[in-house]
């Protein structure tokens, strides 16, 4: 508004010029017509460029995609010989991009939620990899991913404070017959500090993603060398093993089967039963040996999210005498196959006496994102809901405005690794 009102009062004064009556006055008049008409330019132009600065996802001096304050986002894709291009966002809009004559493809979003969104081009029918983008495993393949900042949020960045390692193990497992892989968090100064033991907590992905998602797509080691650095973490170990696992003599799982058949959910009870096996066996075991740990089930913990936290139900309450530390993030539900839960006689029984429990256990904590999808926020929020009525002490948090989601991964994980081995 003000810039409208200083350029109509330069176009009256230009205009009467004859009664202005002197050149100087026709100069300021020039000049303050042309100091609105370049004001007018630059807004028009911050308006349609937006703060718009290259993605943090990019590969090495990519400058698209690039996201603005607002949360949009700007693509630009290559294919001079296509006939259409689309963005595909797996957990958000599928946008038609629009030609340009040098060949690109552009488009822009709507302000997309904050956090981590994982997306693909498809290009004339055909799903790709935007060569722009770092690569993420997710959906059971490798696929572009772009992070939209949340303002004011940096728990889960770097910051200058001191950082731990993340470091590649491979352990020979017999219950698979294979050597497995493996990330391990070790804490600031773990290196120098060599007569200091540390508690461990097992931390497992979900469902589609591999051992690496809670580094590159969760940052768990970002946020961890935070909490540790503002003294409301104690420093502990973090193990991220391969979610997936089969025996030495098991066939491969069936193809083309809908999930949710029979055949199916026996791969999947055969898969979890390896997976405890393997980490009770052969991982835990490894870790301790070549690890400064406090090796007993007070200074060890599991947590998982989704898929991971169907394993982490089913490991932890079958071994008991190895964890005291329980949490599931968007995925506790899923441990009772299907059935309602009944604090008698699901998990074995163990919660059916709360008080024996709480001595036994130290932590028993829930996560879900309130915009998850119905089934599984509810099947939640009817869990804690139950433990409530039957008195097992826990922890239950809901994430604020996210869905099956890694931002409301990495709230629950900031909420959660506070509370262990105090």
């Amino acid at each position: 508004m003000r810039l409208a009102k200083i350029s109509t009062e330069a176009r009256v004064e230009i205009s009467d010029r004859g009664r202005i009556g002197t050149e100087a006055s026709w100069r300021n008049a020039m000049k303050l017509a042309g100091l609105a008409m370049l004001l007018v330019a630059s807004l028009c132009c911050a308006q349609d460029s937006g703060d718009f600065r290259p993605a943090t996802t990019n590969v090495l001096d990519a400058q698209y995609p690039r996201v603005d304050s607002a949360g949009r986002a700007e693509f630009r894709f290559k294919a001079p010989d296509a006939t259409a291009v689309k963005l595909n966002f797996w957990s958000g809009p599928k946008l038609d991009m629009a030609r340009q004559a040098d060949g690109f493809w552009t488009v822009t979003t709507p302000p997309l939620v904050p956090g981590f969104h994982y997306y693909t081009i498809v290009v004339d029918g055909a799903e790709v990899s935007d060569p722009s983008s770092h690569t993420y495993y997710g959906g059971g393949k490798d696929a572009s991913g772009i992070e939209i900042p949340e303002a004011g949020s940096t728990y889960y960045q770097p910051e200058g404070v001191p950082h731990g390692q993340v470091r590649e193990i491979w352990y020979h497992s017999d219950v698979t017959g294979t050597w497995r892989h493996a990330l391990v968090y070790t804490p600031p100064g773990y290196d120098e500090q060599t007569k200091v033991r540390y508690p461990v907590l097992y931390l497992q992905h979900g469902a589609g993603e591999d051992e690496t998602g809670w580094i590159k797509q969760g940052h768990a080691n970002f946020i961890l060398d935070n909490l540790i650095a503002a003294g409301t973490a104690k420093p502990m170990i973090i193990v991220m093993a391969n979610g997936y696992a089969r025996t030495a003599d098991a066939a491969a799982p069936p193809t083309g089967r809908p999930f949710g058949s029979p055949e199916m959910i026996k791969a999947m009870q055969e898969m979890m039963t390896a997976f405890e096996d393997d980490m009770t066996r052969a991982l835990i075991p490894f870790i301790d040996s070549n690890f400064r740990t406090v090796a007993d089930r007070g200074h060890r913990a599991m947590a998982g999210l989704s898929m991971g936290g169907m394993q982490t139900f089913t490991v932890t309450f079958d071994r008991l005498d190895l964890f005291s530390y329980i949490g599931g993030f968007s995925g506790a539900a899923m441990a009772f196959g299907g059935q309602p839960f009944d604090a008698k006689t699901s998990l074995h029984g163990e919660l059916a006496d709360p008080a024996a429990f709480a001595k036994r256990v130290h932590l028993l904590w829930l996560g879900v994102g309130t915009d998850e999808p119905a089934m599984m926020h509810t099947g939640i929020v009817n869990l804690h809901n139950a433990l409530t009525e039957a008195h097992v002490q826990h922890i239950f948090y809901e994430s604020p405005g996210t869905a099956h989601e890694w931002q409301t991964w990495r709230r629950d994980l900031k909420d959660f690794a506070p509370r262990l081995f105090q």
